[in-house]
């Protein structure tokens, strides 16, 4: 990969989002962080124990890949190891971005996901988006329970702790999250109005289509579903009835005693016999 900015540049990046999470109530006092790849083995973050709204370039530290301090009068967040956990599994990928927005935060409070198909420009830039497992802060429980999801997904709830979104550069990250928390507002006042109406199944197929038009998963994608049913390509799967839905019975699991298996059997070889 070529790094097509300069460090200086990349530091005035992490500022300007800085600002933004933090002037968009996303995060209080010391929370959230934010880090950019800016070579092979150095990544720029924010450093911890500071708040987001008021940093400067000069306060941002610079680690390598295994998280060892490499320029920097402050300590990097101890939960950098999520980020550089991301940056060595999934290729493409050198920005990240935590913070707590109100309305994805309370979703994994609740232990909901986002992940039905409700809105096309969701379903077309996010797809669904997980809940991970709780892990305890600062340890590498919470990189692990990303990890799971991280190869078709690319903003993620993480359960009892904030939202967490990746992206090619620190922009992409940061409107990957400012996607996120607006689907999780407009989902929580429609189910105050009493109703999330799911696109149907047609439909979402149709957007997928036009989605594959202009957007390449390099960096992958999971869908979305309909209650429980993953949608995530233009056509059903192989094997299906037209509409998405295995014919009943297809995967019926039959059990039978070996004495009627052998009746069954014995019963074939006597019909091929007398023919």
């Amino acid at each position: 990969m070529t790094y097509q900015k300069t460090e200086s540049q990349y530091r005035n990046d992490i500022i300007e989002i800085c600002k933004r999470v933090h002037r968009n109530g996303w995060v209080a006092s010391n929370d959230g962080n934010i880090s950019i790849k800016i070579g092979p083995d150095s990544v720029l973050c924010t450093p911890t124990g500071m708040s987001k709204g008021y940093l400067t370039t000069d306060q941002l530290v610079k680690v390598d890949m295994d998280g060892n301090k490499l320029e920097g009068e402050l300590e990097a967040s101890s939960e950098v190891k999520i980020h550089l956990d991301v940056f060595k599994n999934k290729p493409g990928i050198n920005s990240a971005v935590h913070a707590h927005p109100p309305y994805s935060t309370a979703f994994a409070v609740a232990g909901l996901p986002l992940d039905q198909c409700i809105i096309p420009e969701i379903i077309v830039s996010l797809g669904s988006i997980p809940l991970t497992e709780y892990g305890t802060p600062s340890t590498q429980e919470i990189p692990n329970s990303i990890r799971k999801y991280l190869r078709d997904h690319n903003a993620f709830l993480m359960e009892n702790h904030g939202a967490f979104t990746i992206g090619g550069d620190v922009y992409q990250a940061y409107y990957r999250m400012e996607s996120m928390e607006l689907f999780a507002k407009i989902s929580l006042l429609a189910k105050t109005l009493g109703n999330v109406n799911n696109i149907n199944e047609e439909n979402v197929r149709k957007i997928i289509d036009l989605r594959s038009n202009f957007i390449k998963d390099d960096n992958g994608y999971a869908g979305c579903k309909i209650g429980d049913k993953l949608i995530n390509s233009a056509a059903p799967s192989d094997g299906n009835n037209g509409n998405g839905n295995v014919p009943s019975g297809e995967n019926e699991m039959i059990t039978l005693k070996k004495s009627e298996l052998i009746e069954i059997v014995s019963k074939i070889v006597a019909n091929i016999l007398d023919k």
